[in-house]
């Protein structure tokens, strides 16, 4: 039973430290790439509206790959772009028509659960990438919230907490155990 104890607090000991590591890469990372954190050379984004749905669920996060040719393009493509009347924004949507015009291209995109297709052409200057059917539903959510101020002081406090309150159980439980010795008569 005293191996069972002594493994239990070693793999909770782990699990709360590599929670804390991990909380703290996610923080840093998230923060140095400036809101959109890279993995293996792709952009991890949130989708904050149902225009993909049934396909890319609102509050999912997927992964778009940066395009260095963005005029070879075709119909049924998923592109990431800067919306027309705001380059902050950016929209994930499908092409339904390339159109040629004069020497450049230009992509009609819509919805795949929008019922009109969008405004306005999208150029090749405006777009940052290619959705790549990677996408994990709802962790969207959990992302935003750890890029907030909010969210990077609570996944950076709680699990220190946790750590200290940890720390002080262990420090406490060896001291009874170092008492109930010390009272254990010996022979």
């Amino acid at each position: 039973m005293k191996t069972f104890k002594k493994w239990a607090n070693r793999i909770s000991s782990i699990i709360i430290y590599g929670l804390l590591i991990c909380m703290i890469f996610l923080v840093i990372s998230s923060k140095m790439a400036g809101g959109t954190p890279k993995v293996f050379g792709h952009e991890i984004m949130t989708v904050l509206s149902g225009s993909m749905e049934p396909g890319i669920k609102t509050g999912s996060i997927i992964a778009i790959k940066p395009v260095n040719d963005p005029t070879n393009f075709k119909k049924g493509d998923v592109i990431t772009f800067k919306a027309s009347d705001d380059p902050n924004k950016l929209i994930t949507h499908r092409i339904i028509d390339v159109q040629k015009v004069d020497s450049t291209v230009q992509y009609i995109t819509k919805g795949d659960n929008n019922d009109a297709k969008d405004p306005s052409p999208v150029g090749p200057g405006s777009i940052v990438g290619e959705y790549n059917g990677f996408t994990i539903p709802l962790v969207g959510k959990l992302m935003s919230f750890i890029q907030s101020k909010t969210g990077a002081i609570y996944l950076l406090i709680v699990p220190g907490v946790l750590m200290v309150l940890w720390s002080v159980f262990s420090i406490w439980r060896a001291i009874t155990q170092m008492e109930s010795k010390k009272e254990t008569p010996v022979g």
